[in-house]
């Protein structure tokens, strides 16, 4: 393959300014890896937002190809593992931040972090759930391995109206779970509902200035995507040997809290590292994916655009304007 082809390069100006554009280029400019991926999808997860306009000092070496998530076909490898035509997934690492990612028609890929696309997932569908989706789904195996089930209790999903909330929703409530969705957008509880929420929690209710060490215990578990305040919370009101997934901090990367839900309640806190978490657990948590984490509702919350579009795309990321997820249609 010697042909040019469309990306979305991010690059700083002479003031160091973040310059993003759509270009051509040419195979020899990506970097380097065993496997070359025709992409056909990848998405937009905040953290690309971020890059993509500088609002967060993301990319770690310019220029960049954009986009930690890409879906594709392999058309060259030299790893035995992958084979012409294999459909596969690649989501994180330095994807997009530090190598060449999946806002391009073509990438090349280290083999180390690239996945089979799994038995009951599409391209489509795999970028539908792409860092957000396996985030997600990785935060539910972490808990469940440390004793979370059904019967414990609810579990309440913080920041739920997000790509990561919204779809841990679907998954809990399709694992037999009894979810609570935290937000502050009152004019989604009919969205959160239909993914699956059995409560919807505003975040409005809770003065978070006078949360006590300990508050009273309400939740089995917890997925948190924003920090903070609303975790110094959530802590406060586990029940006893609750366990919670710290997945983002949409709100703050700081947390003000004591020992007490820890020393008191037996409160675990798992952190959720699906960057550069590795195999077998990578591939493990894609096929459950594929089979009873596959969310019901994810056509329904995804929307799709194509690689032409996306220069405009960012900034309601920025804002917080998107609920669900965003699926850039590349070279389909």
């Amino acid at each position: 393959m010697n042909a040019p082809f469309k990306a979305f390069l991010i690059n700083q100006d002479e003031s160091r300014k973040i310059a993003s554009s759509l270009t051509t280029m040419m195979p020899d400019q990506l970097d380097r890896g065993e496997v070359l991926i025709r992409v056909h999808y990848s998405s937009i997860n905040y953290k690309d937002a971020l890059a993509a306009t500088g609002a967060g000092k993301i990319i770690r070496r310019f220029p960049c190809v954009g986009g930690i998530d890409l879906a594709g076909e392999v058309v060259e490898s030299a790893d035995p593992r992958f084979r012409v035509g294999d459909p596969v997934i690649a989501t994180s690492f330095d994807i997009g931040v530090a190598h060449h990612g999946g806002y391009a028609e073509y990438a090349r890929i280290p083999s180390e972090w690239v996945v089979h696309l799994p038995e009951g997932l599409d391209l489509f569908e795999a970028m539908a759930l792409g860092t957000a989706g396996f985030t997600a789904a990785l935060g539910i195996a972490r808990m469940e391995v440390n004793g979370l089930t059904p019967d414990n209790g609810p579990v309440i999903v913080t920041g739920a109206t997000g790509g990561v909330g919204g779809l841990a929703i679907d998954m809990l409530s399709q694992l037999g779970y009894h979810v609570v969705a935290l937000t502050g957008k009152a004019s989604e509880a009919e969205y959160l509902k239909m993914l699956g929420a059995d409560e919807i929690k505003l975040r409005s209710e809770i003065d978070f200035d006078k949360v006590r060490p300990l508050e009273a215990a309400q939740w089995a578990g917890a997925v948190d995507n924003v920090g903070g305040q609303i975790l110094h919370w959530v802590l406060a009101t586990m029940k006893q040997a609750g366990t919670v997934a710290s997945i983002g901090n949409a709100a703050s990367f700081n947390i003000a809290t004591t020992v007490f839900p820890f020393i008191l309640r037996g409160v675990s806190l798992l952190g959720v590292d699906s960057g550069y978490i590795g195999f077998p657990l990578r591939q493990q948590v894609w096929e459950r994916l594929g089979r009873d984490l596959k969310p019901r509702h994810l056509a329904a919350v995804t929307r799709t655009i194509g690689l032409d579009e996306l220069p405009g795309a960012f900034d309601a990321f920025i804002r917080g304007e998107i609920k669900g997820r965003t699926v850039v249609r590349i070279g389909v």
